[in-house]
């Protein structure tokens, strides 16, 4: 069994995130779209909740305050970033994982 580079495995594991991200949008959806729909399946229950919330928006502060240099931090900021590296072998058989939507339905 061939062993995956870190490299290798980071950007296969955010591929999978990715597309595991759209599918819960889109089941989010249905539930938003008919919150008295098919919320019960055979291990768990989707409850659709509207709550209210207080949150602080700084957009709405004077523009004087949000530009005062007096209320700027700086910070440092470590990113890590998956790129195509350049291929001298071929890519990995089998990846990535396609998979019929269909088929999740």
């Amino acid at each position: 069994m061939h062993t995956l580079l870190p490299a290798d495995e980071l950007a296969e594991i955010r591929a999978e995130i990715a597309r595991l991200k759209l599918r819960e949008a889109a089941l989010r959806a249905v539930f938003l779209r008919a919150p008295q729909g098919q919320t019960t399946g055979r291990w768990n229950k989707v409850e659709v909740v509207e709550t209210k919330e207080r949150r602080f928006n700084p957009a709405l502060l004077p523009d004087e305050i949000r530009q005062d240099p007096r209320f700027m931090e700086e910070k440092h900021v470590q990113t890590v970033r998956c790129l195509p590296a350049q291929l001298t072998v071929a890519l990995r058989p089998g990846w990535p994982i396609r998979r019929d939507a269909l088929a999740l339905h």
